[in-house]
């Protein structure tokens, strides 16, 4: 397969991925309808239309038989993203490395901004899944707990490794084999996303912040900390904070981490849980501390020196939003292609350039730097050795679990 080789970009083209990382990524549409289940979902019974929803008891299987993908004549794809999730030309009208795609393989990409929120998207497609229908889509991204559920529910379809030599071959060794998705039979990363402590020096008067006990403890800080609406988020640093493992905690493990942070509500410590709104309260100062999503960090320090991030020596936690074929999808192959393309270096460094989250692709640094030596060097974007030894994934929760987890997050941050 050709290589896309991207040149070095004009400073004009640079300058536009600037503005994407200071203005892109949504805040108001990417995260503050609550990333994951999280607390308005759980308030407008989102948590139960997701454990329950008419899903009838019987699992479907994601497989499409051969003579139901239509790739070989009909050389289109149905993408479906989050906003700002994509390059971005320099006039804002197109998406030059879905165009570079369309050229290299002549399959014409539907490319459709119309996921907001796990919950609700999974809503719109729910549905369809359950009668056993086609969506309308050949490619979805959704982060890793919505993945895990369509995938058990058997409402994706296998991917075929022969069509994916670069994702293969590319992938970084932390998102191989995740538990709800061994061996990445059904998925692969578009984005990671990482979650660390963000604090604004200005506001702690020059100390560093690094850990959740200097967050809920340190007087000085009382009344300015914030923590996230996400649970697997709050809960699983706050796990890692009193020495246990998001991959493998119990039930007492969970509640002792939910009374740990009960404290700090009840003592006024925490100021609030928030969606991705933190970002200007962090600029501000009006928290001086919070955990925060890695990429929201990058933006933030492009237009504000004083923001500075920690990861805490005894680790944080990772996610991912990842590509799925939904079962009956009429192009697999032709969506296998797509995902393949995203896995080659230099077209997984145009996209990083733009997204600003983890790139999940090795070997991406070098076409990085031509872009911008800056983004190629930030760990929260290529991840080193030491950032990489500290990563942690929240395990997979039952259905049941995860409806008695979020019932008592959603209790404790007041939804």
């Amino acid at each position: 397969m050709e290589q896309f080789e991207p040149e070095r970009l004009s400073a004009a083209q640079v300058a536009a991925m600037r503005r994407s990382l200071t203005g892109g990524r949504g805040a108001l549409t990417r995260r503050s309808l609550l990333r994951a289940s999280g607390a308005g979902a759980l308030a407008l019974g989102g948590l139960a239309s997701l454990s329950a929803c008419g899903i009838p008891p019987a699992r479907r299987d994601g497989a499409t038989a051969a003579s139901d993908d239509h790739s070989d004549t009909e050389k289109v794809i149905n993408f479906s993203n989050w906003t700002e999730y994509m390059d971005i030309s320099e006039d804002e009208k197109s998406h030059p490395t879905l165009e570079e795609f369309t050229k290299r393989t002549g399959i014409e990409v539907n490319y459709t901004e119309d996921i907001n929120d796990n919950v609700e998207f999974f809503g719109k497609i729910r549905p369809q899944l359950a009668a056993g229908q086609d969506t309308g889509r050949d490619l979805i991204v959704v982060t890793d707990w919505l993945a895990a559920r369509i995938i058990r529910l058997g409402w994706a379809q296998k991917l075929d490794p022969s069509h994916l030599p670069h994702a293969f071959a590319n992938l970084i060794p932390q998102y191989r084999s995740p538990d709800w998705d061994p061996g990445r039979a059904h998925s692969y990363p578009w984005t990671g996303i990482n979650t660390v402590i963000a604090y604004n020096t200005k506001a702690t008067g020059g100390k560093k912040v690094d850990s959740v006990t200097q967050m809920l403890d340190d007087p000085t800080l009382k009344g300015r900390v914030g923590f996230l609406t996400e649970m697997r988020d709050t809960v699983g640093m706050t796990l890692l904070d009193q020495g246990k493992d998001p991959a493998t905690f119990t039930t007492p493990d969970y509640d002792a981490a939910i009374a740990r942070l009960q404290k700090g509500v009840d003592s006024k410590q925490i100021r609030r849980f928030t969606g991705n709104d933190y970002t200007s309260d962090l600029d501000k100062g009006d928290l001086a501390a919070c955990l925060a999503w890695a990429g929201d960090v990058i933006q933030l320090q492009a237009g504000n020196p004083d923001i500075q991030y920690a990861i805490p020596t005894v680790g944080y936690i990772t996610s991912s939003d990842n590509l799925l074929v939904p079962a009956r999808a009429r192009h697999k192959a032709n969506a296998e292609k797509l995902i393949d393309f995203y896995y080659e270096p230099p077209i997984a460094a145009r996209l990083a350039a733009f997204i600003s989250y983890v790139c999940p692709v090795a070997g991406v640094k070098d076409d990085l730097a031509k872009i911008d030596p800056a983004l190629a060097d930030n760990p929260l974007i290529i991840p080193d050795e030491e950032m990489t030894a500290r990563a942690h994934a929240f395990r997979m929760l039952t259905s049941e679990e995860e409806t008695e987890y979020e019932e008592k997050f959603a209790k404790l941050i007041g939804a």
